[in-house]
């Protein structure tokens, strides 16, 4: 990466750690892994040994947490070996950011430490069957039984991580007739167990290897002490805090498929040749290959700018999103470019080039479709005024 490094010393070293992991252990299974769509258990192993699973979860709990610039670098990394492996650390963080921010004393001691080591994984459950991007419309409902626990109704979709978290952020409505809807939502800190059932896997296009799945909730229970916090009606508001930093880590992922693709276009540019010469001295690829170049630079830079603001503890929602739109759709064109440059082995499952293409489009429609995304923006832009 050019220009002023962003990282201290130590965070440098963190990324450079997951660069040699990623092309040593990942890029040469990848391919082979993906079209089996084969959970890559052994490379998770070898994130937990990395620590890449405590990124977020400070001390006493875990590490030093580190920055959301070195967080959306590492997971820029991730995603150029195989986009499934920052999937699956993605959802994970949010959860851990979740509980270091909202989180009881006795919630944060339970579940930091193991979620820190990756020994317990978690996951999100946001979308509903029908609901998409609109969470307010929300169905699933959490009431209170007599004994104090919660007895959960409902469903969700597209859950990352649905069949091996151990700890699923549950986003439900505990006061149904609340007005306006958002303030009846509670996040709930949900395990495994009777009632709630992985009723199916998602078929994808690509995101492979990963689980995504639907879960079905019929009197399914949770403790009272598993509300987040310890107070209804706050879930909605911790929810879209957690997405600031999800945003951000789609963006990176968006970039990691971007960087990939680029890079293998430039490789295939210096070495396959016609009319006698490299490819990439055809100004037709030339232009495309120094777009590409141009555009990633851009994405990733934003990416880093909506980082650092959510460090700096400011609102990043117009950050998050600009970066999340941006990057998301720079990944889609530099991978149809790459087809380009490729020509008719872009098209062939013996390249990498048609799994970013694969891949690319779950960033444009994950965490909030991008069409929600310039909604945000726009709010975010009237409410302040402009940039």
């Amino acid at each position: 990466m050019s220009g002023h490094d962003p990282l201290s010393p130590e965070e440098r070293a963190v990324v450079d750690v997951v660069r040699d992991f990623v092309d040593r252990d990942v890029r040469p299974v990848a391919r082979e892994s993906e079209h089996a769509n084969r959970y890559p258990e052994q490379l998770v192993e070898r994130m937990k040994q990395l620590g890449v699973f405590g990124l977020a979860v400070p001390a006493p709990y875990g590490p030093a947490p580190v920055s959301a610039p070195c967080f959306a670098l590492v997971t820029e990394e991730l995603a150029r070996g195989w986009m499934s492996l920052a999937g699956a650390m993605g959802g994970h963080t949010v959860v851990c950011s979740l509980l270091v921010r909202y989180g009881t004393p006795e919630q944060r001691e339970r579940w930091l430490p193991r979620l820190a080591t990756g020994e317990v994984r978690a996951a999100m459950a946001l979308t509903e069957p029908g609901g998409g991007s609109d969470l307010q419309a929300l169905r699933t409902t959490a009431r209170r039984a007599a004994d104090g626990s919660y007895v959960v109704q409902g469903a969700k979709t597209w859950i990352t991580n649905a069949r091996r978290a151990g700890l699923i952020a549950l986003l439900v409505k505990t006061d149904p007739a609340a007005e306006p809807a958002h303030r009846g939502m509670s996040v709930l800190l949900a395990e495994h167990g009777p009632g709630m059932t992985v009723s199916r896997d998602l078929p994808k296009l690509g995101y492979k290897g990963v689980e995504s799945c639907e879960l079905a909730f019929d009197g399914f229970r949770v403790p009272g002490d598993a509300l987040l916090g310890g107070r209804e009606g706050r879930g909605f508001g911790q929810m879209m805090r957690g997405l600031e930093i999800g945003r951000i880590q789609v963006a990176a992922r968006a970039v990691g498929v971007g960087r990939a693709a680029f890079e293998d276009s430039v490789r295939y540019a210096r070495q396959r040749e016609s009319f006698g010469k490299p490819i990439w001295r055809h100004q037709a690829v030339g232009n495309l290959l120094a777009e590409m170049a141009t555009s990633l630079s851009a994405a990733r830079q934003l990416v880093l700018h909506a980082a650092r603001t959510y460090d700096g503890g400011q609102r990043s929602d117009l950050e998050a999103g600009m970066a999340k739109l941006f990057a998301s759709e720079t990944a889609m064109r530099i991978a149809l470019d790459a087809v380009r440059v490729h020509g008719g082995y872009g098209y062939s499952t013996e390249f990498d080039v048609e799994r970013y293409f694969r891949d690319a489009p779950l960033m444009i429609v994950g965490e909030g479709t991008n069409e929600i995304q310039k909604d945000v923006i726009v709010r975010q832009l009237m409410r302040r005024g402009g940039l």
